[in-house]
């Protein structure tokens, strides 16, 4: 490798940089690099590693540039030749690539990784004598490391199901080998097989009861399984074996955040910052906690300590204006609109900055400027998403199909009829987090979150069935036992979120599609649906930065075609369950408070309570993007705010005209 010089200050930056790439943060290593090549323009083990970051966020165009003058100035750095390999084969250039893998492994004759890409490069390419010998060569390492190296390589390059057959090809040669055992929970992981996953990991961890990341990686199976007290142990285990680690301490945090223990969580990402001080995803996690617990003054304090320390990091500016209502200093502003047009800013940093510069333009009422930049930020955000609108037509009408009056007219008896959990439906931005606030406001009810349990059922209901036969149409198989096994099933899975209220919030809105299987599994169940004027909706979704969820939010098309659908299902669970379906339009309950809360007890069957009314001033942890609002009095500023947009929304009002025109006219767009 290259000399770095004696200069230890470039030795820092360098080696901050490769321990921020080990935790898995590459926006942060970019900068950590760019900040030292500012000061050491020459250095190559920065330039070096700088392409290597660029290549791993899939940008290498900008890797080759890099690392073309890395190997211009040292033609015997071997890593620097590799990585610029990658960066070729990135964009399919082959041959290129070749060129730079040979000269790697000239260089490294160990380098059984290079080896092996080269072999493969060469064998696509068509020279196969090359092929062969890249291939066989390095017979000094062991038969099993050769092995690994080869499925690592199958794994990168997305041939995951051969990747499995060589670990478990290993592991019928080595019963105890903990690392192929890990690699099949990682692989396992990446198909979503969380299941699988912790039964690997957990032999993984056996057998090697020090692996750091094996650790880390159970807590995250555990974690997607919701088994989330042993995950937490998970990752204490391995923050145990390396106490000066991040990532350790950053999943912990995450975790106990999602079990409610906001305490620990805090504890947690203070321990990181001991050992990394300033750590920006220390500081944001520590900021979201204070916004979900209801610490407004400190979280904002913390998101202005992160924009002065990092004012290229988009996501603290996202953070502050998700807020919704903190206004930016117009130094702030100047900053967004700086780093929106840099090019050096990531898509990803780019798309923060574009929806925190929309909320700060229309917050000074410059409604068409606001609109270019959430559009912007939303295009961003579309292409890193999967959304496919004709599968939600064809799931609609699925469910219509089976859900019909014959299958929801079962006598009592079918279903779980102990608990009384309330489900609160409907798209976001509708009023869903206030209606939460005001039930768990009343002393029995038990305000919980948007549990996944339900989503998660309609896995396992397809195991039910007949080979082939998936959900809906299995529930046509199901008997009463089956239901009311199910609705038992949900009710338990419930407890590790609630205490004994007898009541419950379940606010996951799009339970709104199963609302057919909750009135067979759960009779006593309550619906409650949040509605709002389909513009306001509509927009609301669209300026909303979602972290997960939600994927047809961000195309205003497919927004509106999402919420024809929603439409459609509630005007069939209308005709097929008259009555047990409450709606709860935001306009008139922010409107007329006291009578529509009382319409909402009265449906829940619930009796008056003054605290309901005074649900402001109740105490709990929200994570929605309404908590702030929820915090405070009902007001009306919020009602159709649509017609600010009215001129940039042309194709939102035109796919929703057949919702619009059933309106009040005085509720519909002029163009309508």
């Amino acid at each position: 490798m290259a000399s770095t010089g004696a200069d230890t200050t470039v030795k820092a930056q360098f080696e901050r940089a490769i321990a921020v790439v080990r935790a898995g943060d590459l926006q942060a290593a970019e900068s950590i690099c760019r900040a030292g090549l500012e000061q050491f323009p020459s250095d190559s083990n920065l330039l070096c590693l700088l392409g290597t970051v660029l290549v791993r966020q899939r940008r290498p165009d900008l890797a080759e540039e890099v690392l073309r003058e890395v190997v211009v100035q040292h033609p015997d750095f071997a890593k620097a030749h590799q990585e610029l390999g990658n960066a070729l084969l990135a964009q399919r250039r082959l041959e290129e690539a070749a060129v730079h893998l040979q000269r790697t492994v000239e260089l490294e004759p160990a380098n059984h990784a290079a080896h092996y890409k080269l072999g493969k490069v060469l064998a696509v390419v068509g020279r196969r004598q090359g092929a062969e010998i890249a291939t066989e060569s390095s017979p000094q390492l062991i038969p099993i490391e050769d092995a690994l190296a080869q499925a690592a390589a199958l794994r990168g390059a997305g041939r995951l199901s051969e990747a499995e057959e060589v670990y478990t090809a290993v592991l019928a040669r080595q019963p105890d080998n903990a690392v192929a055992y890990q690699l099949l929970g990682e692989l396992a992981l990446e198909q979503a097989q969380a299941g699988d996953a912790i039964v690997f990991l957990r032999r993984a961890v056996e057998l090697a009861p020090d692996a750091t990341s094996a650790w880390l990686d159970l807590a995250e199976a555990l974690g997607e399984k919701d088994e989330l007290e042993e995950a937490i142990g998970a990752a204490r285990r391995a923050s145990e074996l390396e106490p000066h680690a991040l990532l350790p301490c950053l999943i912990m945090a995450d975790l106990c955040r999602h079990v409610g223990r906001y305490e620990d969580a805090v504890a947690a990402y203070q321990t990181g910052l001991r050992c990394h001080p300033n750590d920006r995803r220390c500081l944001l996690g520590i900021g979201h906690t204070m916004r979900t617990i209801g610490q407004h003054d400190d979280a904002v304090r913390i998101y202005r300590e992160l924009v002065e320390l990092y004012p290229d990091f988009g996501e603290a500016y996202w953070s502050l204006a998700n807020l919704k209502n903190v206004r930016f200093e117009p130094s702030e502003v100047g900053t967004m609109q700086a780093q929106v047009m840099t090019d050096r800013q990531p898509e990803a940093s780019r798309m923060y900055f574009s929806f925190a510069l929309g909320k700060a333009y229309e917050d000074d009422c410059e409604y068409e400027r606001a609109f270019e930049c959430y559009q912007r930020g939303n295009s961003i955000k579309r292409i890193a998403v999967s959304y496919d609108a004709v599968a939600t037509q064809e799931s609609t009408d699925r469910i219509i199909d089976v859900f019909d009056r014959g299958l929801l007219d079962r006598g009592p008896g079918s279903g779980e009829p102990g608990s009384v959990p309330i489900f609160i439906v409907g798209l976001p931005r509708s009023g869903s987090t206030l209606i939460e606030q005001i039930l768990a406001s009343h002393s029995e009810v038990q305000g919980t979150r948007e549990l996944p349990i339900l989503e998660r059922m309609l896995a396992q209901i397809d195991k039910r069935g007949s080979k082939g036969e998936v959900y809906p149409e299995v529930v046509r198989r199901l008997a009463n036992d089956d239901l009311a096994d199910l609705g038992a099933q949900y009710v338990k899975s419930t407890e590790r979120y609630r205490a004994d209220a007898r009541y419950f919030t379940d606010k996951a809105l799009s339970n709104f599609r199963s609302i057919g299987l909750l009135q067979l599994i759960l009779p006593n169940a309550i619906v409650i649906n949040a509605r709002r004027h389909p513009l306001d909706s509509c927009l609301g979704s669209y300026k909303q930065l979602f972290a997960k969820g939600h994927p047809y939010t961000f195309d205003l098309f497919e927004l509106g075609e999402y919420y024809l659908q929603y439409q459609r299902l509630m005007d069939h669970w209308d005709r097929v369950l008259k009555g047990r379906v409450l709606d709860v339009h935001y306009e008139q309950l922010v409107a007329e408070p006291e009578p529509q809360i009382r319409r909402l007890l009265d449906h829940c069957g619930l009796a008056w309570e003054e605290s309901c009314l005074n649900f402001h001033t109740t105490s709990r942890p929200i994570e929605s993007a309404s908590s702030e609002q929820v915090r405070q009095p009902i007001y009306q500023t919020s009602v159709n705010s649509w017609r600010s947009y009215e001129r940039q929304l042309g194709e939102l009002i035109d796919i929703l005209q057949p919702v619009l025109d059933k309106l009040p006219e005085d509720q519909r767009p002029t163009s309508a």
